[in-house]
C-alpha cells in the first residue's frame, strides 16, 4: 500500500441526510474530510496532471453527488464517497470522515469515519 495523501479538508456540503421525518424535508449541513492514499512518484518526476489523481475533479463529482443525495444514514453517504474515489478515480484508499453538525444536542457534530479500499467494492 502506497502511503502518499491527498488530504481535502471541510468541504462544507449541503444535502438531506436523516431516519427522522423532519431531515427528510430541508436539506442540511455536512462537512466532508477526505484522505485519499495513491502512489503519486509518477505524478512528481513528470509535472503531469494526467499521472496524478485530479483532486479538482474528484471534489467536484463528491459534491455533485453530496448535494444530490437523500440517504438515511451518515454512513451510507460516507460509504458512496469512498466509493467515488476508489472506484472512478483509482486510489488504493479512502478514508472518509463525515461529520453532521448539530445532531446531537450538546454536541458540535456527530460523524463518522470510514476507511475502505478497492476490495470493500469487489
Amino acid at each position: 500500500m502506497q502511503t502518499d495523501q491527498i488530504q481535502i479538508h471541510d468541504l462544507l456540503l449541503r444535502c438531506i441526510v436523516g431516519i427522522n421525518p423532519e431531515e427528510r424535508v430541508k436539506k442540511q449541513d455536512v462537512i466532508v474530510n477526505l484522505t485519499l492514499y495513491a502512489d503519486m512518484r509518477q505524478a512528481g518526476h513528470s509535472d503531469d496532471i494526467d499521472d496524478a489523481v485530479n483532486y479538482k475533479t474528484l471534489t467536484k463529482r463528491v459534491i455533485d453527488h453530496v448535494e444530490q443525495s437523500e440517504y438515511f444514514l451518515v454512513e451510507k453517504l460516507a460509504h458512496t464517497i469512498a466509493e467515488i474515489a476508489v472506484v472512478e478515480f483509482g486510489v488504493q484508499r479512502a478514508i472518509v470522515s463525515l461529520e453532521k453538525p448539530g445532531a446531537l444536542r450538546f454536541a458540535r457534530s456527530v460523524g463518522v469515519v470510514i476507511d475502505r479500499t478497492a476490495a470493500d467494492f469487489e
